[in-house]
């Protein structure tokens, strides 16, 4: 096969995309060479630039993915919970899930802030609101206690969850005293999700 015909096989995109997120995730942005990514997806470095023309925009495909498979966990989640407390519980519960799930991806996202990698800072920014504007409803949609500031409430909770793959060791009682502790510092009162087995 030559290599003109081995760079046009979409096959093969799944696979560069899945060695970008583990290099991206293990090593950052900033270490890792695209020849690397082109050895571990067994294609040439001439055929990641078939697929992408640079190396930021491979990390944006990354993200994209990433923010992809959290959005459907995410929707997934809340698409049958109508009470706007238990919908919040829900998708806290899905986000620790999807970044403690080991997943290159959803390290990539935690790892790689969009200032990291100044051209690809707004579309980096982009991908993440794509995801953030859910929090963003849910919470609109909550019963906060006066005087709290939905928008600072967001942005400490989302810090809070990425956070947890830091310390998270799964000794403490499985997620739910987590997701419970996450819930009450709205001033809300947790409660439980209930089982969809």
């Amino acid at each position: 096969m030559t290599s003109t015909a081995s760079k046009r096989q979409p096959s093969r995109w799944p696979a560069l995309l899945d060695a970008a997120a583990i290099f991206f995730a293990e090593r950052g942005y900033h270490a890792t060479a695209m020849r690397d990514i082109a050895r571990v997806a067994n294609v040439t470095p001439g055929a990641v630039y078939f697929h992408v023309a640079t190396k930021h925009a491979l990390l944006v495909a990354v993200y994209q993915e990433g923010v992809d498979r959290i959005i459907r966990h995410f929707d997934e989640a809340i698409a049958e919970e109508h009470d706007p407390v238990k919908r919040f519980r829900c998708a806290i519960q899905a986000h620790l899930e999807s970044i403690l799930d080991e997943s290159a991806y959803a390290r990539v996202i935690v790892r790689v802030l969009p200032e990291d990698v100044p051209e690809a800072t707004e579309e980096l920014k982009r991908q993440r609101e794509r995801y953030e504007e859910r929090f963003r409803a849910l919470i609109d949609g909550l019963h906060l206690p006066q005087g709290r500031n939905p928008k600072l409430m967001r942005l400490l909770l989302i810090g809070a969850l990425n956070w947890t793959p830091v310390w998270y060791r799964g000794s403490i009682g499985g997620l739910d005293p987590v997701v419970d502790e996450m819930v009450a510092s709205f001033g809300i009162q947790p409660t439980r999700r209930t089982s969809k087995k």
